[in-house]
Formats: C-alpha cells, structure tokens, sequence
C-alpha cells in the first residue's frame, strides 16, 4: 500500500481546501482508522481493512466542545474559516447522531463564524434516510459524491459496502431538489471512468438530478492502489465544459 495518512479527530486544521478556501475539519470517525461504506481504491486514508480502528467515534457532545474550544482559538487569533467541512477518515453521515451534530454545528457556526458555510463531504450512501436528508438539507454545502453511473466501474472504483442500490442513490439525489453539489473523482491508470461510455450517462444523471453545481477532480495525494494515475487538465476542462453546457456550474481541482 502507498503512504496515506489519517486524520485527527474530531478537529482538524484549518487547511487550504483546493476547493473550498480555509477549511476547519470535522471528523466524526476515531483518529486510529476507517469506518466507511466505500472502500474507494483512491482513498487517502488507506484501504478499510488495514485502517480498522481500536477506538469509538466522538460523541455529539466531544464534537461540540472539541469545535468550539477551536473556534475560540481562531476567534481570538483572528483567522476565522470560510468553511466548516465535515471530512476525515470515513463517511460521515455513519455516525448515529449525524442530525444532532449538524444542529449544534450550525449554533456554533452562527455563535463565532456567521459568515462561514458548513460543508459535508458525503459517498452518497445513506441519503436516502429520511433523518440524513434533512440534517443535509439545513448545511450549505451538501456535496455528494458520484463517481460514475456504472455499477462495475463503482464497484471497482468505490468499492460500496453490501446492500448498494445505485438506483435509490440516484433517486435520493433527485429529493434534494437542487440543493446538493455533486462531486466526481476522474482518474486514469489501472481504472480509467474518463471514456465516453462512463461520462455521457453521467451527464444524463446530472441532468436528471440537476444539482446546483458540480466539483470536477482527480488525485491529489498518495492512494493506496499505486497503479492510478491523474486525469489530464485537457481531460478534465473537456467534462466540465459538458457539465456547463447543460446550464449547470462546474468547478476544476486539476
């Protein structure tokens, strides 16, 4: 396995977010591993079975207190972030209290750093509940991953946990209604979703969700299946300029 690295918890940063500015991170899985219902092979925290963790997840309440200690800190140094993003080591909408973490997020956002947006990076996995749906309707950034609309592609690219309905993934982002931003990891190497069989159904699929805007990208850091390679910038321009001809917003992370 390449070099990957995990992620302190439940506090971690500020970093600079290729997409989102100064990101203060919140992380509801354990500092010592993965809980995820992928197992994407480009993960930068590593494969799940070499990351299972020792410790439990951060109670709702740890999340606060951690939270708001941080942005007293930043408050007092002057450094506020632009976003609150909950990322790190897994899917954050596992954690059995994700509707209360959400609610005392959004209380200590509007306490110390009104101008900031809370951010949720999400597999997309469990959007379909109905307590999930609502906690990500109240954020302002809902950012949903779809890799792909191929089953095998996803299975070989996000590797999903037993039990995925790509249909019902697709018909939960519809719910949102627009609010939800999409966001698609393009690679290439020993998996390539960059030919026209994977991207034309998944502009249909963006057409059918019609997301507010979509976060267009490709590796960045070490992962852990070392046969993967970046997407080229021609590449990636050519599909955000697809995306934008539908009428919807695209953004590129190169």
């Amino acid at each position: 396995m390449a070099e990957t690295s995990l992620y302190p918890s439940p506090i971690f940063g500020p970093v600079h977010s290729r997409r989102l500015g100064l990101s203060l991170g919140i992380n509801l899985m354990p500092a010592d591993g993965k809980m995820c219902s992928f197992d994407c092979i480009y993960c930068e925290c590593g494969f799940n079975a070499e990351r299972r963790p020792a410790s439990p997840r951060p109670t709702a309440a740890q999340v606060a207190e951690a939270l708001e200690a941080r942005l007293q800190a930043m408050t007092a140094e002057g450094r506020l972030p632009d976003v609150l993003t909950f990322a790190g080591n897994g899917e954050p909408t596992l954690h059995p209290d994700f509707p209360d973490i959400i609610a005392r997020t959004r209380r200590l956002r509007d306490t110390y750093c009104p101008e900031a947006r809370i951010s949720v990076l999400s597999n997309a996995t469990q959007v379909a509940k109905p307590a999930v749906h609502a906690a990500l309707m109240l954020v302002d950034n809902n950012i949903q991953k779809l890799d792909t609309v191929d089953i095998g592609i996803i299975r070989s690219i996000d590797r999903p946990a037993p039990g995925y309905d790509l249909d019902a993934v697709m018909d939960a982002l519809t719910r949102f209604d627009g609010h939800v931003i999409i966001q698609t990891m393009f690679l290439t190497g020993s998996i390539d979703n960059t030919a026209e069989r994977y991207v034309a159904p998944w502009l249909e699929a963006l057409q059918r969700i019609r997301p507010e805007s979509v976060m267009v990208y490709t590796i960045d850091r070490p992962t852990p299946d070392s046969s993967l390679a970046k997407a080229s910038h021609d590449t990636l321009d050519a599909i955000a300029a697809r995306v934008r001809s539908l009428g919807i917003g695209c953004t590129v992370a190169y």
